[in-house]
């Protein structure tokens, strides 16, 4: 999906919630502030707290040092950070994320976005076999030992599919998942999308269907984000419903 045909509901503060329906992706200018992004927040979703945030659930993203080189802190260095979803690790990660940018970086940093949902319906006709493994139950540890149990894919109760991936030593991957994840990769990079933020731009996303990353910078790049999940009455729901949806293996 392209990016272009979002832009123009930057302005259409109503619409946001239809687009998130149908795209799960709205792109969103004249951020003013992490409070005015707070206050976004507010108006379409119950905000999570993270273990970065600040107490009102806003976390700023910035480059902090090499002390941060280590597994889960990759976010606060100038280094790549691989395609992902957000709190992988939980039982319930949350639903949407919002993201600003406060100040672009003087070279690289550009956003980096793919649409699980695409990656699972491109995988459902070239390799279904390789779905079958990546929606097995049990088949993916997120987080180390006291982290979550479960599948990149999986089914939810209403038909749609939750997307859970990092890709870094965080994740601990079953063999027969281990043996698809260059074909996954290859996947989610056919349907990778790469754009700059400029200084009050930035998007929501639903968390459970895209994948989001960044490429290595070089400056004092500066973004807010803030966590949460979809108010009720906006009939927001997270994940995606696949053109084809291709069963699981079952639990080893």
């Amino acid at each position: 999906m392209l990016l272009d045909p979002l832009r123009r509901h930057h302005a259409e503060k109503h619409a946001a919630p239809a687009v998130l329906a149908e795209h799960g992706l709205i792109l969103l200018d004249g951020i003013a502030d992490s409070a005015d992004l707070w206050r976004r927040a507010r108006s379409i979703a119950t905000i999570v707290s993270h273990r970065d945030s600040d107490p009102d659930g806003v976390t700023t993203i910035t480059d902090l040092g090499s002390g941060y080189l280590r597994s889960g802190f990759v976010g606060f260095t100038s280094r790549a950070l691989n395609l992902h979803t957000d709190g992988s690790s939980a039982a319930h990660p949350p639903g949407l994320l919002m993201t600003s940018c406060r100040q672009p970086a003087t070279t690289g940093g550009e956003c980096t976005l793919a649409d699980g949902k695409a990656v699972y319906d491109d995988l459902a006709d070239s390799e279904p076999d390789a779905l079958r493994a990546l929606g097995a139950p049990r088949s993916v540890l997120f987080g180390g030992a006291t982290g979550h149990l479960g599948a990149i894919f999986t089914d939810m109760a209403d038909g749609r599919v939750a997307l859970r991936l990092r890709l870094d030593d965080l994740a601990q991957f079953s063999p027969d998942v281990s043996q698809w994840l260059p074909v996954l990769r290859a996947a989610i990079d056919r349907h990778t999308v790469t754009f700059t933020l400029k200084a009050g731009e930035g998007y929501i996303l639903d968390n459970r269907r895209w994948l989001h990353g960044r490429q290595a910078f070089t400056g004092q790049r500066v973004l807010h984000r803030v966590l949460g999940n979809p108010l009720p009455h906006l009939a927001i729901a997270c994940g995606f419903r696949p053109l084809r949806k291709v069963l699981p293996n079952a639990a080893a």
